[in-house]
């Protein structure tokens, strides 16, 4: 708990077995009053690794949803469970639970509703290994996302992100893809519902073991998030209407 507030975890996971454990031990027990992982049927061992430390909410898709599909049952999941501060934290360690603490206080604390680890701000990107086309897809599409939601954010496309429970109770993300062009969905949801966002700066950490996208399906997800911050510009004007921002 923090100031009586319930704060909760959730772990989309997809052959997670390698790393999920490393995950669970850095995140702040004493912080963190439930996890939750959802299993998006997994070829390997993901669902007995996290029993076997202990994770007591586990989700287990019969069929594979997508990211997007995984995150819609960790939220409800999170609801159903009375959460006031949920984290979202990937099981791949690629962002570290250490920034745990730090999210939860902003939050905490009333400073902002929204969280976002950011690896961006800073120099680090690079240096911990993200490839040099995504570095620079990820400039170009923040910058065009910024001009066309009118906001400052330096980037759009973290996987680390802890909101408070007033904010998904708003936003109908059941609504939203079930593939990777979830999270800019709801992202932009939330900017165009005016709620203020905070960033951090988060280590950036990619090796084998990380899950990350493929050249293909990133260039799918580049033109949806295209797509995404358009249809936000025209309905922010007042030319569009989608069922997105209803």
């Amino acid at each position: 708990m923090y100031k009586n507030k319930k704060v909760v975890v959730v772990m989309p996971a997809y052959n997670a077995s390698a790393t999920i454990k490393q995950t669970f031990q850095e995140i702040p027990q004493d912080l963190v009053d439930e996890i939750i992982l959802c299993d998006d049927k997994s070829l390997d061992n993901t669902i007995e690794v996290a029993r076997s430390i202990g994770i007591k909410h586990i989700i287990a898709h019969k069929e594979n949803k997508g990211y997007g599909g995984n995150q819609k049952s960790l939220y409800n999941k999170a609801i159903e469970l009375d959460a006031d501060i949920i984290i979202m934290l990937h099981p791949d360690y690629q962002y570290t639970p250490k920034l745990i603490p730090s999210m939860v206080s902003i939050i905490g604390e009333d400073l902002f509703p929204v969280v976002l680890g950011s690896r961006i701000l800073g120099k680090g990107a690079l240096q911990g290994g993200m490839p040099v086309y995504k570095y620079i897809a990820n400039r170009f599409l923040t910058f065009a996302q910024n001009v066309l939601v009118n906001q400052k954010l330096s980037e759009y496309h973290t996987g680390y992100r802890a909101f408070d429970k007033s904010v998904l109770a708003s936003i109908p993300y059941n609504s939203n893809s079930d593939d990777f062009i979830f999270d800019n969905q709801l992202l932009s949801q939330i900017i165009y519902k005016d709620y203020d966002i905070a960033e951090i700066s988060c280590p950036t950490k990619y090796f084998p073991e990380a899950s990350s996208i493929n050249f293909g399906r990133s260039v799918t997800y580049g033109l949806g998030v295209l797509k995404v911050s358009l249809m936000h510009f025209l309905q922010r004007i007042g030319i569009g209407s989608f069922k997105l921002y209803k």
